[in-house]
């Protein structure tokens, strides 16, 4: 990983501070997902662009991924 320097109003900081603690990731995290947003999608996995938005609030959620998208685990 890269490490970059960004700056912010303080208006733009406490409100992305919020909208990160909301989502219970890091700040870093936060202006990740933002950036991989405009970004345009890897062209041979598309579906990479969504990868790591889904957050069902379980730690176990990788063990039950059928019962968190199905509603039950067959």
């Amino acid at each position: 990983m890269i490490r970059t320097q960004i700056s912010l109003d303080e208006r733009e900081y406490s409100l992305a501070k919020l909208q990160a603690a909301k989502l219970g990731i890091s700040l870093a995290e936060l202006m990740r997902r933002a950036i991989r947003d405009v970004l345009p999608a890897d062209g041979e996995k598309p579906w990479m662009r969504y990868a790591g938005f889904v957050e069902s609030g379980n730690p176990r959620s990788s063990r039950s991924i059928d019962e968190i998208v199905y509603g039950r685990k067959d």
